[in-house]
């Protein structure tokens, strides 16, 4: 943006906002500069605080014609680069609108702002018996907003599905400040299903405003059983094993010694030291349907090889087992400076393979890495340990990141389960999909966004992009154990 451009902008912007929500000073914009992946940092041109919808729409509309970037963020919780901001544009944040609008106990929805937490809805609803499913680590403190940019997931996931199968409908409004509606509150809508596109797109086609939520009766009763193994692979093939036995968890979590230690030094919820791994397998349902799954998955790990199985006493037993999972990540940052966490998807019956593959990777590079993921979809968590402080290191854990993003894909994998791509993993993109495949990704972001001014540069990556990766790489861009980064920014025309 041009001096007198950037002049004239700000000054349209003063007319939308009041002054103390229009952020310009280096020290107030400093907050902003990165989401939870710190690894990647900009500073924004201008932050926006808006809190009615109205100013939201006027300052899309004055981005528009004055060609700025747009960047909305929620809390920051983000793992994937998706909220970085860009040097020359507008970071609209959205942590205003935070209102829990109504709660229809009939029809078991619950309409809401964009900024209210995940853990908010649920604690609003329990009085009449509902909770809304989707749990991710951060619920505490991420927006419903961010949950939907990303379709986040979370312990619970297996069973009552990540964010796309519990958003009934959504307002957005789309670059110039148009309002559309997606969704319906009914079991399906006419047209296209855009919802479902909205659903993860990354803050890449609108801006969300409101959401309507499916809310679920809280189950009867729920208990966690707590195994043992003696080996990873022992306890990966478990895994497989129990979906097999035709249960369904409501939660199946898999949990390395590494992570295992840092979470009990953490947490100290009792977890077994020096377990080589441990399942968490919560059941739930009617009293009797949680005894018979409970009896069913006991056998199933037994045969399989547990060297101890727990369950859960009591409920406050039950929280705490969960708690040392879900304070997995901040048990790990107290036993290395910094770690980078990875997400990716693969089979179920690839997990011990998967596994040994990073154990070997992480041999050859020299980093440490402790695993923590929801195992049951086969949604790998990786944590990288390593100390920006040291030169080149961060750059040598990115290279490891994006080997073992490639080793998903070739497993039949997914580059990403809930974290969403951002800057993290767009090299990545171009080893999963084709040119064909991209171009219409871009095609479609053209319909919602023309000019390409929402969160550019995320998520989907140009063909030169892709063309400098793969010559960089060869193989079509797949691992090569090189010494070249297979992740992180690669410059963009």
């Amino acid at each position: 943006m041009k001096r007198e451009n950037s002049d004239s902008f700000l000054h349209e912007l003063r007319q939308i906002l009041p002054a103390k929500a229009v952020l310009t000073a280096e020290e107030e914009l400093r907050p902003y500069e990165c989401d939870g992946l710190s690894g990647y940092r900009e500073l924004p041109r201008v932050v926006a605080l808006p809190d009615e919808v109205a100013q939201v729409q006027a300052i899309l509309a004055l981005c528009q014609r004055h060609r700025v970037p747009v960047v909305a963020r929620g809390a920051g919780t983000g793992l994937s680069g998706g909220a970085t901001p860009h040097s020359e544009g507008l970071l609209l944040s959205m942590t205003r609108f935070n209102r829990i609008l109504a709660v229809d106990p009939v029809s078991c929805t619950a309409r809401v702002q964009p900024g209210v937490r995940n853990l908010a809805v649920s604690e609003a609803v329990a009085a009449y018996g509902l909770y809304y499913a989707p749990d991710p680590s951060s619920e505490i403190a991420c927006t419903i907003g961010g949950n939907v940019a990303e379709n986040a997931g979370g312990v619970h996931c297996l069973k009552y599905g990540l964010t796309v199968h519990n958003v009934l409908a959504a307002e957005v409004l789309l670059m110039g400040g148009e309002s559309i509606r997606v969704g319906s509150e009914g079991f399906d809508a006419p047209g296209y299903d855009l919802l479902a596109a909205i659903t993860g797109s990354e803050g890449m086609l609108g801006v969300v405003t409101e959401v309507t939520l499916r809310l679920l009766p809280q189950p009867e009763g729920a208990k966690l059983l707590l195994a043992a193994f003696d080996t990873i692979e022992t306890a990966a093939d478990a895994v497989a094993q129990v979906i097999a036995a035709g249960v369904i968890p409501a939660g199946l979590e898999m949990m390395d010694n590494p992570a295992i230690r840092a979470a009990e030094d953490f947490a100290q919820v009792g977890y077994p030291r020096e377990a080589a791994a441990i399942l968490l397998c919560e059941v739930d349902g009617t009293s009797a349907e949680v005894e018979q799954q409970l009896e069913t998955v006991a056998a199933v790990l037994r045969e399989r090889g547990a060297d101890e199985i727990r369950v859960a006493r009591d409920e406050t037993e039950r929280l705490r087992f969960w708690s040392g999972r879900k304070n997995a990540f901040p048990a790990v940052g107290r036993i290395s400076p910094d770690y980078y966490c990875i997400d990716g998807t693969i089979p179920r019956k690839q997990i011990g393979k998967v596994l040994k593959g990073i154990a070997s990777l992480s041999e050859q590079y020299g980093l440490r890495v402790a695993n923590v993921f929801h195992a049951g979809d086969g949604n790998l968590h990786p944590l990288i340990l390593y100390d920006a402080g040291n030169p080149g290191e961060f750059e040598r854990t990115e290279q490891l990141g994006g080997e073992i993003l490639a080793l998903c894909v070739e497993v039949g994998g997914t580059i990403t389960g809930e974290h969403g791509v951002g800057l993290e993993k767009i090299n990545q993109m171009c080893v999963q999909f084709n040119e064909a495949e991209l171009a219409q990704f871009h095609a479609f972001k053209s319909v919602f966004d023309p000019a390409g001014l929402l969160n550019p540069g995320k998520a989907v990556p140009t063909p030169a992009r892709c063309a400098e990766f793969k010559a960089l790489h060869g193989r079509g861009g797949e691992s090569t154990l090189s010494d070249t980064p297979v992740s992180g920014p690669i410059s963009e025309p």
